[in-house]
């Protein structure tokens, strides 16, 4: 396992962080346990979940299983989406984080979030509000670094700004989706982390199972995906075009002598702006379809062949 430094700190993570959103829900408790350790194993120190991820489940799944390695490991959650009924049971206001970070604390079994991160942009929140709020967390020993996921190039720019301005902790870590169906961050978000130092850690490489080679163009999704078990992931991620494009650069990721899952990851963590790639699992068996014989990023040439095969398509 490899290891980068997150942005501008001096804090390692290795290349591939688990993402725990399984954990409580499509995987038991047991399973899950048995998951993290298998990582361990492999070499992973980072971790990542969020406030949200089944009810709570998830964290405190995920703070019982790294109790014993809590000095060894990166914990990171997330603060945002909805958690309580009522106009301030969800959103980036003072109010709600500070509600929500004791809360994760709790569910972690720890004293410290190592990275705590806005899961999503708040329009009804100002940002110097969230900023602001999120520096205190650091200030006070509660949280180490902070970070944003699905933010736009502009608004982590609009940040970064103004922790400048104000002297606050900044957002040392962003979290896109990236995979070889989904380029769209090359075109602005990666260039502005790279001249900011800002660590990515990119979600979805596997662009939620649909470059697996499960998907068949024209055909509905195998039972047990899921594609068939989430209308929205269907309406929304596996639609006809994207299936077709999947099907294609599948074809050519059976060319290389790793297996299809891993090439597929390894070319994420290939690009030089992502610090790691968040993968996940519903049971061993798919976590050990990306850890045995795990063997890093790609050669340039094999990065190469898979950059044109993939191709973003040119702008008008």
């Amino acid at each position: 396992m490899n290891y980068k430094r997150l942005g501008k700190t001096g804090l390692w993570v290795s290349e591939l962080c688990m993402g725990c959103m399984t954990f409580g829900g499509e995987a038991d408790e047991q399973t899950s346990i048995a998951m993290v350790e298998r990582c361990l194993d492999a070499g992973i120190n980072f971790f990542d979940t969020a406030n949200v991820y089944t009810g709570g489940r998830s964290e405190q799944i995920l703070g019982k299983a790294l109790r014993p390695h809590r000095d060894k490991v990166v914990i990171a959650t997330k603060v945002r989406a909805r958690v309580a009924e009522g106009p301030n049971g969800e959103g980036l206001s003072r109010y709600h984080i500070m509600q929500q970070v004791e809360a994760s604390l709790r569910r972690l079994q720890t004293d410290v979030i190592d990275l705590y991160q806005v899961h999503s942009w708040d329009e009804n929140t100002p940002l110097e509000e969230t900023l602001s709020t999120l520096n205190d967390l650091v200030r006070q020993g509660k949280v180490r670094y902070i970070g944003c996921s699905n933010f736009a190039a502009w608004q982590l720019c609009k940040a970064l700004w103004l922790s400048d301005k104000h002297d606050w902790a900044r957002f040392d870590s962003i979290q896109p989706r990236y995979n070889l169906i989904d380029r769209v961050i090359e075109l602005e978000l990666l260039p502005l982390c790279q001249a900011e130092g800002v660590g990515v850690m990119v979600y979805s490489p596997l662009a939620g199972g649909i470059l697996t080679g499960k998907y068949r163009p024209g055909e509905p999704p195998p039972p047990g995906t899921r594609a068939a078990e989430n209308k929205w992931f269907l309406e929304r991620r596996a639609q006809p075009h994207n299936v077709e494009r999947a099907q294609r650069i599948v074809e050519v990721l059976k060319g290389f002598d790793r297996p299809l899952v891993q090439t597929a990851i390894a070319w994420t963590i290939s690009n030089p702006a992502v610090t790691c790639a968040i993968i996940g699992a519903r049971n061993m068996e798919q976590l050990e379809l990306i850890l045995n014989g795990w063997s890093g990023p790609l050669p340039p040439e094999e990065k190469a062949i898979l950059d044109e095969a993939s191709a973003l398509p040119p702008l008008n």
